[in-house]
C-alpha cells in the first residue's frame, strides 16, 4: 500500500542515517570512488577537511574558534569537527552519507563516539588499501598538474607514515568489530568501482 506523504516524511525524519567511513592513504582514489558512489547510488558525500573550510569562511561563532586553533597551529578539537559533520547530516534530505577521510585517528574515532553515538547507523568502513610505492607514484604523477604543495616526494612520505601511525589502528578496530571492507586499489579505477559498487549493491 502507498504510504501517505506526512507518515513517509515522519518515517524518514526518525529512521537513522546510515554512514560509511572511507580510509585510505593519500592518492588511494577515494576521491574518485566517492564521487562514483554520489554520482551512480545517490549517497551524500561529506568531507571533514572541506565542511571545516566552508565554516571557517562562514563569519560565525565556531569560524572565529575555528580560525583561532588554526591560526595557533594547533588541531581544530575533534567535537567541532564531528558537530560540523552531524549538524550537515541533520540538513540534508538524503540519510546516506559517505564520511570521508574520517575517523582518521583513535581521538576522531572517540569524537564520533561521545558526540554522535548511536544517533547514526555505521554500517561499514570502507579502506582502500594501496602500497606506499604506488601511492607515491600517484601523488608526484598528480604533483606535476595538481598545483598541490603535498603532492611532493617528502610530503607524501610524510603524509604516508601519519597515515600507517594514526589511521591503520582505525582501520584494524574496525576489522576487530567485523565492519571493515577492503578493496586493494591498485587495480584500474573501472575495476575498484566494479569492487566498490558491487559492496554498496549487496548492502
Amino acid at each position: 500500500a502507498a504510504q501517505c506523504p506526512v507518515c513517509a516524511r515522519a518515517m524518514a525524519e526518525t529512521a537513522k542515517p546510515k554512514v560509511v567511513f572511507v580510509l585510505g592513504g593519500p592518492g588511494a582514489g577515494k576521491g574518485t570512488q566517492c564521487a562514483n558512489i554520489v554520482e551512480h547510488l545517490g549517497w551524500v558525500h561529506l568531507s571533514a577537511g572541506d565542511l571545516l573550510r566552508a565554516e571557517r569562511n562562514s563569519g560565525s561563532e565556531n569560524a572565529e574558534l575555528i580560525n583561532n586553533y588554526i591560526k595557533e597551529g594547533k588541531i581544530v578539537p575533534v567535537e567541532i569537527t564531528v558537530k560540523l559533520i552531524y549538524d550537515a547530516m541533520q540538513k540534508s534530505e538524503t540519510k546516506k552519507f559517505l564520511v570521508d577521510g574520517f575517523p582518521r585517528s583513535m581521538g576522531n574515532y572517540q569524537g564520533w563516539q561521545s558526540v554522535v553515538g548511536d544517533k547514526a547507523e555505521v554500517c561499514f568502513c570502507l579502506f582502500y588499501d594501496c602500497p606506499e610505492s604506488e601511492l607515491e607514484k600517484r601523488l608526484l604523477k598528480r604533483g606535476e598538474t595538481s598545483g598541490r604543495d603535498d603532492d611532493n616526494i617528502e610530503a607524501v612520505r610524510k603524509r604516508f607514515k601519519t597515515f600507517q601511525e594514526e589511521s591503520m589502528p582505525i582501520v584494524s578496530l574496525y576489522k576487530e568489530q567485523g565492519l571493515l571492507r577492503e578493496i586493494s586499489s591498485v587495480a584500474s579505477v573501472d575495476e575498484v568501482w566494479a569492487q566498490t559498487k558491487a559492496l554498496f549493491e549487496a548492502m
